[in-house]
């Protein structure tokens, strides 16, 4: 078996995808110029489950529908391989694995038997229903119905449950399910499977990790959909989130979707933590902080949309260069500095400034991420949250935080851009803790030569143990930089304000258009943003 999932037309080098040597005599194959019903994946879809498609052009002849073609395609080598590629990929979420175990067989005894025959559509797009399947024996075609046109999207096998995502929403059906094969089936009902999750909560870790295979880009799914933006790919995992880039679908802009791990759901007081993230990043207007653009609550779980910044993090610069000049450090102290001030001034304390939060953009301009575990100004860490290496010593023992914790991180993170490595051996984490507790940072010149004594002062500074020994707010912190900033030439984003335009706009509805106008202005809303537009509206009524 191969490892790279191949499209139909590279298995068969039929010669009949775009710009293959076939397409001037026989054209395009209709698999290979579909297009998913969702319009990001062209080719993708038929190419990996042509035999859904018709008019495909196989064994010498052109071949007719599914149905008409059942026979062959469930006999052709290329089907064989996507079959055995799908059965053994991504056993962790094959549902009839997890649950299979011995201690989990007594839910067996609780479901029902289903027998469905080859061709028979068991599940109908836009019903609402409390069932899920998990299938036994067998495969089936998941086909999006949409404007009249049926676009295959997705295809399951043995040990997969399908329609499991909407018993865990409520929702109508997304996608029409039908029978490739004879099959056997195991119904599995909300109840049955609320009941598995109280009694099970490791259920919650699998049903994370089938949202994230849904949602991933390896194949098209009727479930890729998050209110008005498509994910796409992984772009990170997390203890608490998976992270994708998406787009809006109507506007093609590309953005950021975090999704929280459901086993973190199961806490109120995270589930709080995470909806504060939306709430907090979304009042805050900062070049140097990442924007939210929407959220939304779904499959039991929580997403937040936020702008997508090109660029690597902190962390893999570092790694990738060892060492950032001083000349560098500088300009990025500078400008996470500026962030942290608005922030704070905000009332808002980060909690988790790290090298891993901090994206570097092309320009060398910088956007500070993941406000998850920021928390108002004096609020007592009892959750002692935030990432080990750079956790200050109140954090670490749960005291109140205030702005000083995040000047500590920042002092941990200056000295891992100078020197880079961490100040502490980090073998043991309570032996880490402990230093952490009872240490100043070391001096970075001890380290690296010829360092401006300016900046290794900084760093030793705001990287003391004791918060009265630090810089006692960032504004302080800066005015210790800015012989540095001089000294190096660098030009502050800060700039006059520049004089602004306005127009105007007067759109005239019914009420019953109310409903509609109110989504056109979000779309609006969010476009206008990511452009630097602010937007302000105002509701006149016929006297």
């Amino acid at each position: 078996m191969t490892n790279d999932r191949q499209n139909c037309w590279e298995y068969m080098k039929c010669g009949r995808q775009p710009e293959g040597d076939k397409v001037a005599e026989l054209g395009i194959c209709p698999a290979a110029s579909d297009t998913s019903y969702d319009g990001i994946y062209s080719g993708k879809c038929g190419g990996r489950i042509c035999w859904a498609v018709a008019g495909t052009f196989c064994g010498g002849r052109a071949q007719g529908s599914f149905v008409d073609k059942r026979g062959t395609c469930l006999n052709c080598d290329f089907y064989k391989l996507v079959q055995q590629e799908e059965g053994m990929a991504n056993h962790h979420t094959k549902f009839l694995q997890f649950i299979a175990r011995k201690d989990r067989s007594p839910f067996f005894e609780k479901m029902t038997y289903r027998h469905v025959k080859a061709g028979e559509r068991f599940v109908v797009q836009g019903k609402v229903e409390d069932t899920a399947f998990i299938i036994k024996r067998g495969s089936c075609l998941v086909i999006v119905e949409k404007e009249g046109e049926l676009h295959p999207v997705d295809h399951y096998g043995q040990g997969d449950i399908v329609g499991g995502l909407g018993i865990l929403t409520g929702e109508p059906r997304r996608a029409h399910v039908e029978a490739e094969t004879d099959m056997d089936l195991w119904v599995l009902t909300k109840a049955q499977f609320d009941e598995i999750t109280v009694k099970d909560p490791s259920l919650l870790h699998f049903i994370t990790e089938l949202v994230a295979d849904r949602l991933d880009s390896r194949r098209p799914t009727a479930y890729r959909t998050i209110g008005k933006y498509v994910a796409k790919d992984i772009i990170g995992k997390g203890a608490f989130s998976i992270v994708y880039k998406g787009e809006h679908k109507d506007l093609g802009m590309p953005v950021v979707i975090k999704m929280m791990r459901h086993n973190m759901a199961m806490y109120p007081d995270f589930m709080k933590s995470f909806r504060n993230e939306a709430k907090t990043i979304a009042s805050l207007d900062h070049d140097h902080i990442v924007k939210v653009y929407d959220f939304d609550e779904r499959y039991r779980t929580f997403f937040i949309i936020m702008e997508y910044v090109k660029g690597e993090t902190l962390m893999d610069m570092i790694r990738h260069l060892r060492k950032l000049p001083p000349k560098l450090v500088v300009k990025f102290l500078d400008q996470i500095c500026c962030a942290l001030k608005y922030a704070h001034q905000q009332g808002i304390i980060h909690r988790d400034i790290n090298p891993s939060n901090i994206i570097v953009q092309p320009n060398d301009e910088l956007k500070i991420l993941d406000f998850g575990l920021a928390c108002p100004i004096g609020t007592e860490d009892f959750a002692n949250t935030g990432t080990g290496y750079y956790m200050a010593p109140e954090q670490i023992e749960g005291d109140p935080v205030d702005p000083r914790t995040d000047i500590y991180a920042l002092g941990i993170t200056a000295y891992e851009m100078i020197t880079g490595q961490r100040p502490f051996p980090e073998d043991d984490l309570k032996s880490l803790f402990d230093l952490h507790l009872s240490h100043n940072i070391p001096d970075p010149a001890q380290v690296v030569a010829d360092l401006p004594p300016l900046l290794s002062n900084f760093i030793i500074k705001a990287g003391s143990c004791r918060p009265d020994e630090r810089y006692q707010n960032v504004a302080e912190a800066m005015d210790d930089l800015q012989p540095l900033v001089m000294e190096f030439g660098i030009a502050h984003k800060n700039l006059p304000t520049e004089i602004r335009k306005m127009a105007s706009l007067i759109l005239i509805y019914k009420e019953e258009q109310q409903k509609d106008l109110t989504e056109l202005m979000e779309d609006v809303s969010i476009k206008a943003q990511s452009l630097g537009i602010d937007i302000k509206v105002a509701d006149f009524r016929d006297s």
